[in-house]
């Protein structure tokens, strides 16, 4: 059953307060394009209130910075409840990308891991991981780091329970149905499968950040290492 929107009728989505000043939106449903792009419409269409400060997107959930502690902040909700059933999607034509991996070797020391979860070999994983096109959804949680849309199913992979201490910047992981490159060396959860040579993130660039919201990636194989 649909609505007069054609958005699927689902789950309504989670709406609450995050201190005085900010309100967290949370889609219902799970990490679908679809479901982002209303979460870009709905990025839009708050650009003209003036009461929002400031916009965070994030995978299928948006962020908003009020300029003051909201006097309604249950009026709030309810416009952001109407502007979700009603505002179609928002399609961003971004830049295409083509990024070559090292695929394996020390610095994709989790690819056995990925095979042994999706109970695949080694060279299935890896042409299944650059047969797709993906789509940066959202960048956050590390300055420059992008959410990739389009990860296969058959590699999902969940996070590892006991993080790797120092993972370089540039590795190219996976974390349950997200792909991903790693902006930032340090700690990370998500399963290495190789490397590429980039930087993602540069003060002295104009924009710091490589990717942008709705920009497209496609991986090849520079080398294998098995």
């Amino acid at each position: 059953m649909k609505n007069e929107a054609g958005h699927g009728a689902g789950t309504a989505p989670a709406i609450s307060m995050i201190g005085t000043r900010a309100m967290l939106f949370e889609a219902p449903g799970d990490f679908t394009m679809a479901q982002q792009r209303r979460i870009w419409a709905l990025m839009d269409a708050l650009q003209a209130r003036p009461d929002v400060q400031e916009l965070i997107p994030g995978v299928t959930n948006l962020m908003l910075v009020f300029s003051a502690p909201p006097e309604s902040p249950q009026a709030v909700a309810e416009w952001l409840r109407h502007a979700w059933d009603t505002l179609p999607e928002r399609h961003i034509e971004g830049r295409l990308f083509d990024i070559g991996v090292r695929y394996g070797g020390a610095l994709g020391g989790d690819l056995a891991a990925v095979c042994a979860h999706a109970g695949l070999p080694p060279e299935e994983v890896i042409a299944i991981h650059h047969g797709g096109e993906y789509t940066v959804c959202a960048i956050g949680s590390a300055p420059g780091f992008g959410y990739l849309h389009g990860l296969d199913p058959r590699i999902a992979t969940p996070r590892k329970t006991v993080p790797s201490l120092n993972m370089p910047a540039g590795t190219v992981i996976i974390g349950g149905m997200q792909a991903g490159i790693s902006a930032l060396t340090g700690p990370n959860g998500w399963n290495s499968i190789g490397y590429a040579e980039l930087r993602l993130f540069d003060p002295y660039r104009q924009p710091p950040a490589l990717f942008a919201v709705g920009d497209r990636i496609r991986f090849y194989p520079e080398s294998i290492e098995l």
